[in-house]
């Protein structure tokens, strides 16, 4: 799996409208994949779903190891939520930076930190590959 190297995330990901987000569902373990806007900062990337119910977003929280593509780029990342009580400024950055690229920035903030291969952050455990 290849990894998106900071410096050149910002590049490759201004021109891309969407992410492709997979996860890994809840009940049947099997990969689920859904297409989303996203914003990018500081080499993290940020989506947010419309509903605190969404099933991605539940696949998430129960395992929060998923993978990424934007573009020709794929990499593993580690997914969490961004709350207003866990970091209310990161919260409301990335809102607005959705606002100024889509027009719209309401609903639950996602983070996904890639993954380093290099060893910098631990990699998660995944059951099952991804095919």
């Amino acid at each position: 799996m290849k990894t998106i190297k900071q410096s050149s995330s910002s590049k490759d990901s201004s021109r891309e409208q969407y992410l492709y987000l997979t996860t890994r569902g809840r009940k049947t373990g099997l990969p689920r994949e859904i297409e989303i806007w996203f914003t990018e900062l500081g080499g993290r990337f940020y989506v947010i779903a419309e509903y605190a119910t969404a099933r991605w977003l539940r696949n998430l929280q129960a395992s929060p190891a998923v993978q990424v593509r934007i573009g020709e780029k794929r990499f593993s990342a580690t997914a969490r939520v961004i709350t207003a009580d866990s970091d209310p400024e990161l919260r409301q950055r990335v809102r607005q930076a959705s606002r100024e690229k889509y027009g719209w920035g309401d609903g639950v903030v996602v983070e996904l930190a890639p993954v380093s291969s290099r060893g910098d952050e631990p990699r998660p455990s995944i059951q099952k590959p991804f095919s």
